[in-house]
Parts: structure tokens; C-alpha cells; sequence
């Protein structure tokens, strides 16, 4: 019975593993391909087109890459940091409404987010934030924080206060306590909340377009008119690079929590 049980859950993880897989294999062969016809397995010839547009310089896709990295890092850190605290407000206080900071938290998701951003430009254009890059950032901190909010809510609660307390009476200041007891503890919470709110940044699309106003170009308002023109070689490379750029973001935050936690 235990055998059987192992050889199907074997299965599954290799099934799992395949339908991640061969979807990132097949994008890697359009990237490279000239000629791919139905209902041909392979391409029937390559070219490096959509990789020397890509990386060439001329198209200026690398920059519009370091343009969405810094956008998703900057908005990471805030809307984490505007998590932690909403975090600790409701584990270590009694206030009027305190029930409702995680709803209210919700809200920016329960939006129509083409009426919000709309809402937004508006706005912004009235503040002067409207084409400029801190006005995607905040845009795009208000659509990472009810992720980064309810993240940090469980993590915060699961811990409780009383370590901190303990703490307190030993004689760590406020600080103290929290950045030796507490934060440790939080980490892989933080952790969690940044790389959630990284990928809605990195992802998103209509916001930075619209707020942006194509002053600034990130990476996925370059690549979705491939997607609507059919360059399938294009829109694959882009597709490539895009994966390659939020596992390379994952892997180098998990290897420095793990270094942390040494």
C-alpha cells in the first residue's frame, strides 16, 4: 500500500513537473524559430532575430527590463513596509475599526481595475504624478498592498506579541525588540509579501501603460504588442526573458534569507 502510494505521488510530481516544463520548452523554441508550420513537431528552420532585437540594444528592451526590475523592487519595499506596520498595528493595538483594516485592505483587488487606475489617473494627473515614474510606483503599491497586508496579518498573528513583550521587560527598546526578536521571525513573511508584490509589479500591464503614459516603458508594455501583432518568435523571447528575470528575482531572495538565517 505504501509503495503504491509512493509510485502515484511520484506521478503526480512528474506530471506537475512536464506541465511546467514542456510550455517553457515550447516558448524557447519559438524564441529561436523561422519557420514553424502546423503540424510540424519541430521548427523547420532557426534564426536569432527576436534574440539580437531583444538583447541587441536598438530596441531598447533591456532598459525597459531595468525600468520594470527597479519599479517591482521599489514597490516591493514600500508596500511591504506599509504590510509590516498594518501588521503590527492590529497584533499590538485596540482601536476603533480594527476589524476592518484587512477588508479595507481588499479594496484596491474588489475594483474593477481598469475603473481604478482610470480613478487614479485622474488624480494623478491633478497632482502632477501622472508620466512619471513615481507615479507608477504608487500606483503600483496600491495594487501589491492588499497582498502584502493580509501576507503580513497571518504572519504577524501567528507569531503574537508576546515574544516581543519579553523582550521589553529584559530592556530592548521598541526597536530592539523588533529588529532582534520579532523580524527574524517575520521573515519569511517579508519575504513572501516583497516577491508577491514584485510579481504585480513586474506583471502589470494597463496601469503602468496608462500611467506611464509611455514615458515610462517597462517590460511588459514592450512585450504585449507582440502578443496582439502574432510575432510568435517576438512575444516568445520576451516571454523567456520574463520568466528567467522573476526566477532569477526568486532564487536570489531566498538564497540571501537562507544566508540570513544561518
Amino acid at each position: 500500500m505504501k509503495r503504491r502510494y509512493h509510485f502515484f505521488s511520484a506521478a503526480i510530481m512528474v506530471l506537475c513537473g512536464l506541465c511546467i516544463l514542456l510550455p517553457l520548452l515550447v516558448l524557447g523554441l519559438w524564441s529561436v524559430a523561422a519557420n514553424w508550420p502546423w503540424p510540424e513537431l519541430f521548427p523547420q528552420r532557426f534564426s536569432l532575430r527576436a534574440i539580437g532585437e531583444l538583447f541587441g540594444g536598438y530596441s531598447g528592451a533591456m532598459e525597459a527590463l531595468g525600468t520594470s526590475v527597479l519599479l517591482g523592487s521599489a514597490a516591493g519595499l514600500i508596500a511591504t513596509a506599509v504590510g509590516v506596520m498594518a501588521a503590527r498595528a492590529v497584533v499590538f493595538y485596540d482601536f476603533p475599526g480594527k476589524r476592518w483594516v484587512s477588508p479595507a485592505a481588499m479594496l484596491p483587488i474588489l475594483l474593477p481595475g481598469t475603473a481604478l487606475t482610470m480613478g487614479l489617473h485622474e488624480i494623478f494627473l491633478r497632482l502632477g504624478l501622472a508620466d512619471t515614474f513615481a507615479g507608477v510606483v504608487i500606483v503600483h503599491v496600491i495594487l501589491a498592498v492588499p497582498y502584502t497586508v493580509k501576507l503580513m496579518i497571518d504572519a504577524a498573528t501567528s507569531i503574537g506579541c508576546s515574544y516581543e513583550e519579553a523582550a521589553r521587560t529584559l530592556g530592548a527598546n521598541g526597536l530592539q525588540a523588533f529588529a532582534l526578536v520579532s523580524a527574524p521571525m517575520l521573515l519569511p513573511g517579508i519575504a513572501a509579501s516583497f516577491v508577491m508584490a514584485y510579481i504585480v509589479s513586474f506583471g502589470d500591464y494597463f496601469s503602468a501603460l496608462l500611467i506611464g503614459g509611455g514615458n515610462v516603458r517597462t517590460f511588459t508594455v514592450m512585450m504585449v504588442p507582440y502578443f496582439q501583432s502574432g510575432d510568435r518568435t517576438m512575444a516568445a523571447a520576451y516571454s523567456v526573458t520574463y520568466v528567467i528575470v522573476t526566477l532569477a528575482v526568486f532564487i536570489a531572495l531566498d538564497l540571501v534569507i537562507k544566508r540570513i538565517n544561518k
